[in-house]
């Protein structure tokens, strides 16, 4: 597209001759017209410039698409044969979940069917192919001792890696290096356990160095580490203690039985603990009560809060390794509380692994409202809980030793 924009200067003349330039570009066009005459100076008359970008139409098959807008497709679908339309579907993947994917794959078995599938037949029959297929032949064959192919070489460490290795000496002195020189390899293990380096030792040479045992025979550098034989621990005797004598001590307020331990007894009945916990409500001297692992649920656990609250004798409570939920836990560390007398107090390992945030502040604000507990055997996962624990329980042991202090020196 090119423009043309004349200007004038001076007469115009039939007889004049008149030299028009012009510079065209294909997008961009720019058009310079002078007039000038002939041996006379020339002189600029008008100079215009004018850019135009031409887009060019999107084809198809060298048609313009809009002259496909009032194609009729389904006119077009039933001229061509039945071929030409399965050639066409195998080109188009429909994108319809509706579809099977039979239907949406380009794969067409045209073999029919030879009969029902038979799914042990057909294992069968791949076994029998894979054991009369003959394997493949070796370009090489196989020799001990042979190494076949090119043996892989690592390739050299590059330069600056190389000479920052170099770069690592240290200077130890004279006296230092002779020292580590004459050293012998049992002297080299000992120095080594006294400055830390655990993994160049296995833990008899590190226990052997602490303990100035002498080294083990047969072991070093390049030792090989063997197992320590376990040593063999007797098994703990199984807990005799005859529960019903011990309830029926409980309820006639035996002076002489101070300690009730039925850790780790089997099939304890609920009959017999529901009598024990009444047996605590009027006895008045028993200071430890031991249940480990005897099987207390909720529904138990709230007796025995009960029976704290009227007993006032009891200074160690342990019911670790039971089935108390952490509201049943909160029972107990709340009835602590009243009978103000239990210094040592054990939960843990429950039926629930993780008491839960609420559950432990709740806990945390029920011990710092206890004067006289000194101990406590509970998991708390947050610090926060654990460090204000902590630092009541330290305040209540100080106290006491304070006020024992003032006792024996009045």
């Amino acid at each position: 597209m090119t423009e043309f924009f004349e200007g004038w200067s001076g007469n115009n003349d039939d007889d004049e001759d008149i030299e028009e330039t012009v510079e065209t570009v294909e997008t961009v066009t720019t058009t310079t017209t002078r007039k000038t005459r002939k041996n006379v100076p020339t002189e600029p008359t008008s100079s215009t410039t004018k850019t135009t970008t031409m887009t060019t139409p999107a084809k198809l098959y060298g048609r313009e698409l809009s002259a496909y807008d009032e194609v009729d497709v389904d006119e077009l679908l039933a001229k061509l044969s039945q071929e030409e339309l399965t050639m066409l579907a195998k080109e188009v993947d429909p994108d319809d979940n509706f579809l099977p994917p039979s239907q949406r794959n380009n794969y067409a078995c045209e073999k029919d069917p030879t009969g029902p599938l038979n799914r042990k037949k057909l294992i069968e029959h791949i076994n029998k192919q894979a054991l009369e297929t003959p394997d493949r032949p070796e370009v090489k064959p196989y020799v001990a001792g042979v190494v076949r192919g090119k043996k892989w070489i690592p390739p050299p460490p590059p330069e600056k890696i190389r000479e920052a290795d170099e770069q690592i000496t240290i200077d130890l002195g004279d006296e230092y290096e002779t020292a580590l020189t004459a050293a012998t390899q049992e002297e080299i293990i000992d120095l080594a356990a006294i400055l830390g380096f655990h993994s160049m030792m296995n833990q008899d040479q590190y226990h052997a160095s602490l303990l100035n045992k002498g080294q083990p025979v047969g072991l070093g550098w390049d030792g090989i580490t063997k197992a320590t034989k376990p040593k063999i621990y007797p098994m703990d005797p199984p807990n005799d203690t005859d529960p019903e004598q011990t309830i029926s001590r409980v309820k006639d307020n035996d002076q002489s039985f101070l300690d009730l331990n039925w850790n780790n007894i089997k099939n304890i009945s609920d009959e017999k603990i529901e009598k024990l916990f009444e047996g605590l409500k009027t006895n008045t001297h028993l200071e430890v009560l031991s249940l480990v692992n005897v099987g207390l649920n909720d529904r138990t656990a709230q007796l025995l809060a009960d029976a704290l609250e009227a007993n006032s004798t009891l200074r160690v409570v342990n019911v670790e390794t039971n089935f108390i939920s952490p509201a049943g836990v909160v029972q107990l560390v709340k009835a602590l509380l009243t009978t103000n007398t239990v210094e040592e107090f054990r939960a843990s390992n429950q039926r629930s692994q993780v008491l839960g945030n609420k559950t432990e502040m709740e806990i945390t604000r029920l011990v710092e409202q206890n004067p006289t507990l000194l101990r406590l055997g509970l998991h708390l996962e947050y610090s926060d809980a654990r460090h204000r624990v902590a630092s009541h329980l330290q305040r209540n042991i100080d106290r006491i030793r304070q006020q024992r202090r003032s006792q024996s020196g009045a």
